[in-house]
């Protein structure tokens, strides 16, 4: 496993019955984690900011005490907004620090200006540690408002040379393929279900191994990794690994599971991820 320890504004602070409790820059929160099986070993709600409880389907946070609506979190160099937002979610993943430090260090060592396509990229973390790492990077993902806040996640970060693309994932890097564009390095962070803008499904089990055969196309002459990660439950980094040998080939393929270090002492785990990295 890689654990995501380099954080300074971020930690986990106790975790238990199905919650985990997280300290961001100061303000706490607590939110459902379908992982954490285990017994707490304290009141977990007890002094909290703020808490996210699921109800009928659905779900929506109470707080105890006002806190901001948005607020700024930073890792290394680097400034993120955290906002608590509908099921559960803040904006930024943590756990995937161990990703922006490997893709920053493949980038910074490469010794050539590098293209990244990030694809269901979300609020942008992954893009923007790669444009700060030299990077030329395309964020295409299809929700407008998320990448709305990938835009504001860079603008904190004084950049402004990521081209941000509001599209369903697959249609795009199909006309990337016809105009004849390529990628130096590809991220992908697939959801475990979707639905296209025509109402196409997406199942991760069924189409994955598909859609990372089309990325392909979009590879360059000269690649320099090809990184998926996934929180589908169930799905092994053996999987992924195995994904990326079957695509790409066999040699400089790593996978494992990402997690959290706590306050407990004990670990948590955040999802699986694979890296295919080519040396050129």
């Amino acid at each position: 496993m890689r654990i995501a320890d380099s954080w300074k504004d971020y930690k986990v602070i106790a975790t238990g019955d199905g919650e985990k409790l997280e300290s961001w820059a100061g303000i706490t929160l607590l939110r459902p984690d379908p992982q954490v099986i285990w017994h707490k070993r304290r009141d977990l709600k007890k002094g909290v900011d703020a808490y996210y409880e699921r109800k009928d389907g659905g779900g929506y946070w109470h707080y105890n005490k006002q806190i901001p609506e948005q607020w700024q979190i930073g890792w290394r160099n680097l400034k993120f907004i955290v906002k608590p937002m509908g099921f559960k979610h803040t904006g930024i993943f943590p756990e995937q620090a161990v990703n922006w430090d490997l893709m920053s260090k493949l980038i910074g060592s490469a010794g050539r200006q590098i293209k990244v396509l990030n694809l269901f990229a979300y609020t942008g973390g992954a893009s923007v540690a790669c444009s700060d790492a030299g990077a030329i990077v395309t964020h295409v993902d299809a929700s407008k408002g998320m990448v709305e806040r990938a835009k504001e996640n860079a603008r904190l970060n004084g950049i402004s040379n990521i081209r941000f693309i509001v599209d369903d994932c697959k249609k795009f890097i199909e006309r990337e393929v016809r105009r004849g564009n390529s990628y130096d390095a590809i991220i992908m962070d697939p959801p475990s279900y979707g639905r296209g803008p025509n109402g196409e499904m997406w199942k991760l089990e069924d189409n994955l191994a598909d859609f990372v055969e089309l990325t392909k196309k979009v590879l360059s002459d000269k690649p320099l990794f090809v990184l998926i990660n996934s929180y589908t439950t169930g799905l092994q980094p053996t999987v992924i690994a195995n994904i990326l040998k079957c695509v790409f080939g066999s040699d400089d393929v790593q996978a494992d599971e990402i997690g959290l270090p706590t306050e407990e002492g004990i670990v948590l785990p955040c999802g699986a991820t694979g890296v295919k990295i080519w040396k050129n």
